[in-house]
C-alpha cells in the first residue's frame, strides 16, 4: 500500500480495520459500557469553532514548543497505549521511532511488551507511564528501575484504581490476560496477513509477549496474570504516594487522568511538574466529562507556568489548535498513531504524525496566526450550550 494515498487519520483507521481481526479492532477502538465518555471526547472538540483573522502576514509559521528545557518540533506527542503488540510485532518500538525521528515526545505505557531499556537504548528520550500500586516497597523498586534506565519524565496514571466494565471485550472473548479463544482463531483465519505478520512472527522470533514494564522487572506473558494481579494494589494509591515518589524522583513528574479542577490544584500543591487531562480514551469511567471540557475549566485555575497537557479524541490538526486555544501545552494522540503503526510500522505512524503537523500548519495559516503559542480564546467560539 502506498502511504501517500492515505490522506487522513480516518483513511488510516479504515486501512487498519481491514488488516486487523474484528476482535482486535474492536478492542482498539472500543470504550466502556455505552461509550458515552468515548463519544463525549469528540463531541466536546466539535462544539468549538474557529474565528479566523485575515491579512495577518503568516509566511513564517512555527508550531515548535519547549517543555522543561527540551525542544520539540510540534505541540503533539504519542500517548501511552498498552498491548500494542496485538496490532503489530514490536509495535512499541515502531511508535517510539516514529515520534523520536520527528522530534516529538513518546510516552511508553506500563502495559507495553517491549522492555523500556531496549527502547531507551535504541531510541532514547522516552517518557514512562506507570500503573502504580499503593505499596511503597514495590514503588521503590519500580522507581529504581526507571532511574537506571535514565527516564526523564515519569507519568503516573490516576484513573485506573479498578478494571473498567468493558462489555464489548467480554462479548468478543477478548480479555486481559489474553486467551486464544475460538472466535479469535476464526478471525485470524479470515485475516491471514495479521496471522502471519503479527501472530506467527511474534511467536517465532520473540515468544509470547510479556508485560515487560509493569513492575521492577520483566513480568509474565500476556496470557498469564501478573504476579500481583494486573491491577493489584492500585485501589490503595493516594496523593500521599505521589508525594512519597516526588521526594525520591528527581526527574519530571506528571499525573495523567485528571478531569476534576480540585485534582489539578492538588497536583500543583504536591509539587508535580504537570498533568495530562484525560478520560483514558473513554475506556474507564463511562459518562466522564470530555477532556477538552475539563481543560476549559482547569487551565484558568492553575499557575501559568504549570504544564497542562491533554489527550482524548484528537484526530485532526484543527483539534489540536482548539486545545492550544484553551491553554494546553501539549496534545497527545493514541489511536491515530496506532492505526498508522498497524498499517506500516514506524513509517505508517510517522505518516500520521506528518499529516497532523501539516494540518496544524495549514490551519494556522487559514486562521491568521504565525506561531502556535499566539493562539488563544480569541481565535475560537465556544458553544454556549456546552459547559
Amino acid at each position: 500500500m502506498k502511504l501517500d494515498a492515505l490522506l487522513s487519520v480516518a483513511d488510516f483507521q479504515r486501512a487498519a480495520k481491514r488488516r486487523l481481526p474484528n476482535v482486535v479492532y474492536s478492542y482498539v477502538i472500543g470504550g466502556t459500557e455505552d461509550e458515552i465518555a468515548l463519544n463525549a471526547s469528540r463531541d466536546g472538540i466539535h462544539r468549538i469553532r474557529f474565528t479566523p483573522r485575515g491579512l495577518a502576514g503568516i509566511a513564517n509559521r512555527s508550531q515548535k514548543t519547549t517543555l522543561w528545557g527540551r525542544d520539540y518540533s510540534s505541540v503533539i506527542g504519542v500517548a501511552p497505549m498498552g498491548l500494542t503488540a496485538i496490532c503489530r510485532r514490536q509495535c512499541d518500538m515502531a511508535l517510539a521511532q516514529a515520534a523520536r525521528s520527528r522530534g516529538l515526545p513518546f510516552v511508553l505505557s506500563g502495559a507495553s511488551t517491549v522492555p523500556l531499556e531496549d527502547i531507551q537504548k535504541q531510541v532514547g528520550g522516552i517518557w514512562y507511564q506507570g500503573y502504580f500500586p499503593g505499596d511503597t516497597e514495590r514503588l521503590g523498586r519500580i522507581i529504581d528501575r526507571l532511574k537506571r534506565a535514565e527516564i526523564e519524565v515519569l507519568v503516573i496514571t490516576s484513573d485506573t484504581p479498578v478494571a473498567a466494565n468493558r462489555e464489548n471485550n467480554e462479548r468478543n472473548g477478548f480479555m486481559v490476560p489474553f486467551r486464544l479463544r475460538p472466535k479469535l482463531m476464526l478471525d485470524g483465519v479470515l485475516h491471514p496477513r495479521w496471522s502471519y505478520e503479527v501472530f506467527y512472527k511474534t511467536l517465532r522470533h520473540d515468544g509470547i509477549p510479556r508485560f515487560a514494564n509493569l513492575a521492577d522487572q520483566i513480568g509474565s506473558p500476556i496470557n498469564q496474570e501478573p504476579a500481583h494481579g494486573f491491577r493489584g494494589g492500585r485501589d490503595k494509591l493516594t496523593w500521599d504516594h505521589m508525594e512519597w515518589i516526588r521526594e525520591r524522583w528527581e526527574g519530571k513528574m506528571v499525573i495523567k487522568g485528571i478531569l476534576h479542577p480540585e485534582d489539578a490544584l492538588e497536583a500543583v500543591r504536591r509539587g508535580m511538574d504537570g498533568i495530562i487531562i484525560s478520560n483514558h480514551g473513554g475506556r474507564q469511567l463511562d459518562s466522564a466529562v470530555s477532556p477538552i471540557g475539563a481543560l476549559r475549566r482547569i487551565r484558568p485555575l492553575v499557575p501559568e507556568s504549570f504544564v497542562v497537557m491533554i489527550d482524548g479524541g484528537f484526530r485532526r490538526g484543527g483539534d489540536v489548535i482548539k486545545a492550544m486555544a484553551l491553554g494546553a501545552d501539549m496534545v497527545f494522540m493514541g489511536r491515530p498513531v496506532l492505526y498508522g503503526a498497524t498499517v506500516a510500522g514506524d513509517r505508517g505512524a510517522g505518516r500520521v504524525l506528518d499529516i497532523i503537523q501539516t494540518e496544524i500548519d495549514r490551519d494556522m495559516a487559514l486562521m491568521g496566526c504565525a506561531n502556535i503559542h499566539d493562539i488563544d480564546v480569541n481565535y475560537v467560539e465556544l458553544d454556549p450550550a456546552y459547559q
